[in-house]
């Protein structure tokens, strides 16, 4: 916990940006009637059968000092997913960064083997050379400042019933430039200072 709240103190460097990474499933639901529209005195009225056309994965990436987020949204979220998603973040995001660090949980796929299961060697190294990975401790995903971004997209844009992965593209790539043309960022209060106060019981007692 403490590193990744050290790595949150950083000041902005182009050169070697903090990006925070997740993913979050999201369901295609299919109405099974077609909803009736708001109008003056009615909300919009949805009937409550549907049909699951599958799920979809939402890969999100933000640097939180610069106010930039990248989504992508695949059919699943294997290792290949994941490696082809960094490959995207260090060669068309942040091609001049030195090195990048990558806030992120502990997920199984989350790891060198998905490099070199995806890319040959050489490749597969030069990838894992570009970043610093950090990684937030065991239930404590909450550090993850890209669970904010994702929070938001849920609320701003897939809060509804969306049929296709398609027409989720469509609609995470219209919300995806509307925020980062207002360079939204987060304003990210809790420090190791903080920590060591609310979160006392966590640490281990020093008797003398």
């Amino acid at each position: 916990m403490e590193r990744v709240l050290s790595v949150y103190k950083r000041p902005y460097d182009k050169y070697y940006p903090v990006v925070c990474m997740d993913e979050s499933p999201k369901q295609l639901i299919e109405e099974g009637r077609p909803s009736i529209a708001m109008k003056p005195g009615q909300d919009v009225r949805v009937d409550y059968e549907y049909v699951r056309n599958g799920v979809v994965n939402v890969f999100m990436a933000n640097e939180p000092l610069k106010g930039k987020r990248t989504v992508e949204v695949t059919e699943f979220k294997t290792k290949k997913d994941w490696a082809l998603f960094i490959k995207r973040i260090a060669n068309e995001e942040y091609p001049k960064a030195k090195k990048i660090t990558l806030v992120m949980d502990n997920f199984k796929t989350h790891a060198p083997s998905a490099f070199y299961e995806t890319f040959e060697p050489k490749e597969a190294k030069r990838l894992w050379d570009r970043f610093e990975f950090v990684y937030t401790p065991k239930h404590g995903s909450w550090l993850n400042m890209a669970e904010i971004e994702l929070h938001v997209l849920n609320g701003q844009c897939l809060n509804r019933h969306i049929s296709s992965m398609e027409k989720i593209k469509e609609e995470v790539d219209a919300w995806q430039n509307h925020r980062n043309n207002k360079n939204s960022k987060i304003n990210w209060q809790f420090t190791n200072k903080e920590a060591r106060v609310k979160l006392k019981k966590l640490y281990p007692s020093i008797y003398n």
